[in-house]
């Protein structure tokens, strides 16, 4: 909901001034907004989003939400407790394992060696196996969904949500998940986030991001 345009017409309407073209002094305004930290006529602007991505993606996407004070946001998410759809589970390729940094607590460093990656893609195939045959089983005895998704493996199984969300608040999302020392995974989320935001907002989407892309 909204354009560049809106973000003009969100600040002019103090001085009762509404813009119907896009031009450059409509440009320079938003430029100003920006640099200047006037953040509320950004707050004017609303985008939705359907995520489906791993639970670990997901759950660090949240933090924004909750840690967040801009307004404007919302979330909704589907639930196993009602939602008996097969599961299914984000497992790393061979060559996609990461190895644990040298000079920091948190992060990733280097692909480990693809033979160990191999391996562990293995044991991580066969967790989740068991996972969901624990599962269905449970299921199958008769317990109540909501408690047989204990047995699922959790931080890598895929969740379905919408994310509904002011441009501030989607611009705070991207500055620091965009950033190159952010896990590696939330930042192909983040990628596509701003792909999904460039066409519609192409000026203040510029202005605002803070990492290159």
């Amino acid at each position: 909901m909204g354009s560049d345009l809106s973000i003009v017409n969100s600040a002019r309407v103090s001085y009762d001034k509404e813009s119907t073209d896009l031009d450059e002094k409509d440009i320079r305004l938003i430029k100003f907004l920006a640099r200047e930290g006037h953040t509320s006529p950004f707050r004017h602007a609303t985008l939705q989003f359907e995520v489906y991505a791993p639970l670990m993606v997901a759950r660090q996407h949240w933090k924004y939400i909750v840690g967040s004070d801009h307004t404007m946001d919302a979330w909704n998410e589907s639930s196993r407790r009602y939602v008996t759809e097969e599961p299914a589970f984000y497992i790393p390729q061979a060559d996609e394992w990461r190895s644990a940094p040298e000079n920091s607590k948190q992060g990733s460093g280097n692909v480990v060696d693809k033979e160990l990656g191999a391996e562990l893609w293995d044991r991580l195939d066969d967790y989740v196996s068991t996972g969901e045959a624990l599962y269905n089983e449970a299921m199958e005895l008769g317990v109540c969904a909501e408690q047989a998704r204990l047995f699922l493996p959790a931080y890598g199984m895929y969740v379905r949500y919408y994310w509904t969300a002011s441009l501030q608040s989607v611009v705070h999302f991207l500055n620091q998940r965009l950033a190159h020392d952010s896990q590696v995974e939330i930042q192909e989320y983040a990628k596509a986030v701003y792909s999904l935001v460039k066409p519609k907002f192409p000026i203040s989407i510029d202005e605002l991001t803070r990492t290159e892309v």
